[in-house]
């Protein structure tokens, strides 16, 4: 019985999978990110700017309403080379037609280290998304994207400090 229920499962997501619309498409976006320091920062804290890359699946559920997932690497932290890290982002944004031209979207990131400047960093961050997306065209589009981190991003056993990314990001993409 159990064997019937999986394959009746599985055929019925495959075919909600199949009808969906699907889109692909890559961004590239110019960061402007800073760390939020608990207690205080005893330096100098100014933004670092940076760049991320994107590769995404945009599955529409209905006609105002889509599943982005995406798959980013993202330059991200402080201006002072210590507090840099970048980062391999999965973002996943439910998102919201307001016009033809006009998405709104939020939603939860995962984030993995992929290299930092000295080994204070944790390995993985948590995130929260909001952003907005205005098409151009058919396929080209500029959005904004604001990244509020949630999780510590320093390494807990080296230091008492704790930080969070705060990320705002300028993006410009193309739907395949």
């Amino acid at each position: 019985m159990k064997k019937y229920l999986v394959a009746l499962l599985f055929v019925a997501f495959t075919s909600i999978g199949m009808s969906q619309d699907i889109l692909y498409g890559v961004r590239g976006a110019l960061n402007v990110s800073n760390l939020d320091f608990d207690p205080d920062a005893s330096f100098d804290n100014e933004h670092r700017n940076g760049f991320a890359f994107a590769g995404f699946v945009d599955f529409n559920l209905s006609d105002d309403i889509s599943l982005l997932t995406e798959l980013q690497w993202s330059a991200e932290g402080g201006k002072e080379p210590e507090i840099r890290a970048d980062y391999l982002k999965l973002p996943i944004l439910l998102r919201f037609s307001l016009s033809d031209k006009l998405l709104v979207g939020f939603g939860p990131q995962v984030a993995l280290k992929t290299w930092e400047y000295e080994d204070s960093f944790s390995t993985f961050a948590f995130s929260g998304v909001a952003g907005a997306e205005y098409m151009i065209t058919d396929e080209l589009f500029l959005d904004v994207r604001y990244y509020y981190g949630i999780t510590n991003i320093l390494n807990e056993d080296l230091t008492d400090v704790e930080a969070k990314n705060h990320v705002l990001q300028f993006g410009f993409g193309i739907k395949l």
